[in-house]
């Protein structure tokens, strides 16, 4: 009996020993894997205060010279993979996004909403991309352009004369064409108190996550409720009214299968943040490049005066229109290379879902990762002499996945055909209708979060005469 129990016991053994390798075997791709090179730095400090304490550009360009495209870091609290190749920002944002979901940190989550967007993957983030598109695409947008045009034409005569922060005033600009996007006629009357509001928001938006009373992220949290509060006004006259509208709300409220209020606002909320910041920043350095360009200024004045020769020589109304846009090649060209150049999408975040084997390394589950748009956009391999700023570059498209100033994927921004219209009628009134002087040094890049000219660029702007 004894010795039955013997054998018995030495196959239950072997049987447990043929398991184990087994597994073993499975496992040995992804369990021996490497992670990429690199240095974590300090236990949860990481290396933050190398990154912040510098142009983050140099952080990053340092970290690729001496480790290649991709390494690994410790930033804010999370490990991270970086990368800084074509082929590895399109694994993350394309070819396997399913397994590098969006993410940001909790506190601003709950600022813009946690319904929103940015926030989500799968089929929940499909329905709401599409509904923004609809609202966005070019044929919804086209009608837009006179109302464009008077907000742009108002915003530079407010300008004249006086000595201004490019940047302040150009976010002035971007979030009364952001409201007219998403809320069309329903903004006018609104647009004051959505302004205060907002401002309370975004001052708060980069604070530390203390909601106590008299704290920057309380009044953020309570300017956000205010926000909430309004747009469900909106909503609920527009159902009253039951009146079809074209804009971003209008395309929400139209969903088949009905959005919550709660949904809406956080879509509305999070859009209005994210069109506002880029957009005028890209404008910004837009007004810079072509003052310290005065070829390349003189290249886009000639085009735009043209479309108004044109419109004179056929009698046409004075007005620019969304035919004319399309007649704008250099200045989309100036567009583009100061989407590059200035790469005000430095990176995005990513986090792994599981384990993720690339080029021979480990990538593991939970680890964040960032695909460095400003390093593919600046690198000599992808742009030649790819500090000068050259908008003929463009007159030959860029090798796939080297160019990415909106992201790449589904979840790039849905939003860019509207930024894009919305600076050239901006450049259009500017260099048809104004001169421009850059006040004081402009030599230094200041982050707030996004890569600005010194102090906001400022300037003074007189009509041309």
């Amino acid at each position: 009996m004894e010795f039955i129990f013997l054998i018995f016991l030495a196959v239950f053994i072997f049987l447990i020993y043929l398991l184990n390798c087994t597994l073993n075997y499975f496992s040995f791709g992804i369990k021996k894997l490497p992670l990429p090179p690199g240095t974590l730095g300090w236990p949860y400090i990481g290396e933050t205060f190398q990154l912040y304490s510098q142009n983050p550009n140099l952080f990053f360009a340092a970290k690729v010279k001496k480790f290649g495209s991709i390494f690994k870091t410790h930033i804010l609290g999370c490990k991270c993979v970086m990368i800084a190749s074509p082929a590895a920002a399109k694994l993350v944002l394309v070819t396997k996004a399913h397994l590098f979901k969006p993410t940001f940190p909790a506190s601003k989550m709950r600022m813009l909403g946690k319904q929103a967007i940015f926030f989500h993957q799968g089929d929940y983030h499909t329905k709401l991309r599409k509904l923004v598109l609809r609202a966005f695409m070019p044929e919804s947008i086209r009608n837009m352009v006179p109302d464009i045009n008077s907000v742009a034409l108002d915003t530079l005569c407010s300008w004249e004369g006086r000595l201004i922060n490019t940047y302040q005033e150009l976010k002035t600009y971007t979030f009364n064409v952001a409201l007219l996007s998403i809320l069309g006629k329903d903004e006018v009357s609104n647009r004051e108190d959505l302004k205060k509001c907002y401002y309370v928001l975004e001052k708060g938006y980069n604070s530390m996550p203390i909601n106590l009373p008299g704290t920057l992220f309380y009044k953020a949290m309570k300017a956000r409720k205010e926000l909430a509060q309004i747009l469900a006004k909106i909503i609920s006259s527009r159902r009253e009214t039951n009146e079809i509208h074209n804009d971003l709300l209008g395309s929400f409220m139209g969903d088949k299968e009905g959005l919550s209020d709660e949904q809406i606002a956080d879509n509305i909320i999070g859009v209005i943040f994210a069109a506002r910041d880029t957009t005028a920043t890209v404008l910004t350095w837009i007004l810079k490049f072509l003052g310290e360009n005065p070829c390349v200024l003189e290249a886009v004045t000639n085009e735009q005066e043209e479309i108004i020769k044109s419109k004179e020589e056929c009698g046409e109304e004075m007005v620019l229109s969304w035919s004319d846009t399309k007649k704008m090649p250099m200045t989309k060209r100036v567009i583009q290379e100061t989407l590059r150049v200035a790469s005000i999408l430095s990176f995005t975040f990513r986090e792994a879902v599981e384990d993720v084997e690339f080029e021979g390394y480990l990538i593991p589950k939970g680890w964040k990762v960032m695909p460095l748009f400003r390093n593919i956009h600046h690198s000599p391999e992808n742009f030649a002499d790819p500090e000068k700023f050259d908008p003929s570059r463009f007159e030959v498209s860029p090798k796939p996945n080297t160019f990415m100033p909106f992201g790449s994927g589904t979840h790039a921004c849905p939003g860019n055909e509207l930024a894009k219209l919305e600076m050239l009628v901006f450049v259009h009134h500017l260099t048809t209708k104004y001169r421009w002087s850059m006040m004081g040094p402009q030599n230094g890049i200041q982050y707030g979060p996004f890569p600005l000219p010194q102090n906001g660029l400022p300037i003074k702007l007189f009509p041309k005469t």
